[in-house]
This record gives C-alpha cells, structure tokens and sequence, in this order.
C-alpha cells in the first residue's frame, strides 16, 4: 500500500463525512443563527431556546435524508472492502 493510496482513501473518507454531516451542520447553522436573530431582537437569552430547535432541525434531516446518508457510506465502505484485494 502506497502513501498515494492512503491519501486516496483518507480524502474519500472525508469526502463521504462532508457529505453525510453537512446538511446536518448546515441546518444547525442556519437554525442557530435564526435563533439568535431572534433572541436578540426579543433579549430573551435562554440556553435551551437556542438548543431545542437545532436538535430538532438536525433529527428531521435525518429523518428525511437518513436512507441517502446510509446509501452514501455503505456505498463507500463496499467500494473500500473491494479494493483491498487489489492493495
């Protein structure tokens, strides 16, 4: 096994992470700000205010994108285990 190879799989692994986490991340970063927005306008500043939708936001992704998330690694990790008899 190569250096190059390495490389090759580390960046596939990062790439599937990006692809599953980042909808999850990106709906938690756009419910957070919209949080504060509006915590700032109300000068309400409560914790769980902020907590309790980004959980709910993050668990509706999974809900609806949770059998494409699967796909997409179990996809990685066949194509993986296919090529470590080639390593």
């Amino acid at each position: 096994m190569t250096d190059g190879q390495v490389l090759e799989i580390v960046g596939d692994a990062f790439f599937v992470a990006l692809q599953v986490a980042g909808p999850i991340l990106g709906a938690a970063l756009l419910i957070g700000v919209a949080v504060s927005i509006l915590q700032t306008i109300t000068q309400v500043q409560e914790m769980t205010l902020s907590f309790v939708p980004k959980l709910v936001g993050a668990a509706l992704i999974v809900l609806v994108g949770g059998n494409w998330m699967i796909r997409i690694v179990t996809g990685w990790v066949t194509g993986l285990w296919a090529t470590i008899p080639g390593l």
